[in-house]
């Protein structure tokens, strides 16, 4: 398989970023709400610190200890909601168990959620009137339309909205809020999009449907749940696993040994969602600010 390589298009992106942020009149705002003492989280938080401050926008990082009152988590993002210089607003999940993430999310002004999954943005897409969609479904299409571009099935004038039209998308994720967002996108592009939610293990039924698969997308949080036999030739592979092995290693929900020699197109872990997600969100906070 090609691999679909999300550091390089994440950098590309970054720099139309950075050209945008200097033409504008305003400094775009971004405040993280980090909590507890998650490694990852802290990781991730760094990481998004670090491509703010090379694209131009402004990032304000507040760190709460894990005993501390969700009251306090609640008034720190509402001061956000009130100031005029800070147009992103992210809380880095998951929290820690003792916080309720939906309240403290909710918390949020829609018209400031970095990150596109406060309720009100997420109904908004239900009702097809999407305002602002989750940063990984954004970085999941991108991703796609990259391949597409590469098997040449974008037509001659670009038209995304023709890339996959009629080609079958599944969705293998533990998450109805994820789906949402990521059907609404692909069946925009025309796919005929099938969401599988929560399979504990691939059952021959669900064998025989990834089989059909033009479009895999697998967020299982499984090592290596996807076999390569159960890939069709030819297929756009989004792997969002993202799994630590007790060697160390980080691997994803493909099993990309007997994955890499099928025809088709696969995103590497890590290099592929990840930088994209990053990337795209900072694209939604200068969106947000413009």
């Amino acid at each position: 398989m090609q691999l679909i390589d999300g550091r390089a298009l994440a950098a590309k992106i970054h720099k139309e970023i950075a050209q945008e942020v200097r033409a504008l009149e305003i400094t775009p705002g971004l405040g993280v709400i980090l909590v507890g003492e998650n490694p990852a989280s802290h990781l991730y938080v760094a990481l998004k610190e670090k491509a703010a401050k090379e694209v131009g926008i402004k990032f304000e990082k507040y760190v709460f200890r894990g005993t501390e009152p969700e009251a306090k988590i609640i008034e720190k993002i509402r001061e956000l909601n009130a100031r005029e210089d800070i147009h992103g607003i992210l809380v880095q999940v998951p929290l820690p168990p003792a916080y309720s993430e939906d309240a403290i999310i909710n918390t949020i002004d829609p018209k400031k959620d970095a990150d596109g999954f406060h309720q009100v943005n997420l109904r908004a897409i239900l009702a097809g009137e999407p305002r602002i969609f989750p940063a990984v479904a954004l970085a999941i299409v991108a991703l796609i339309d990259e391949a597409c571009e590469k098997a040449k099935l974008l037509p001659a004038a670009q038209h995304k909205s023709l890339a996959l039209d009629y080609r079958k998308a599944i969705l293998l994720v533990n998450r109805t809020e994820f789906a949402a967002p990521l059907e609404y996108l692909l069946e925009e592009r025309g796919a005929l999009v099938h969401i599988i939610l929560r399979a504990k293990t691939i059952t021959p039924d669900i064998a025989a449907q990834l089989k059909k698969a033009d479009v895999l997308v697998v967020a299982r949080g499984h090592a290596g749940i996807i076999k390569g036999e159960m890939i069709k030739d030819g297929t756009i592979v989004i792997d969002v696993g993202t799994n630590k092995l007790p060697d160390g290693r980080v691997v994803g929900d493909v099993d990309f040994a007997s994955s890499r020699d099928k025809p088709g197109f696969i995103t590497p872990v890590p290099g592929g969602v990840g930088p994209m997600t990053v990337a795209m969100l900072l694209k939604n906070v200068l969106e947000l600010a413009k």
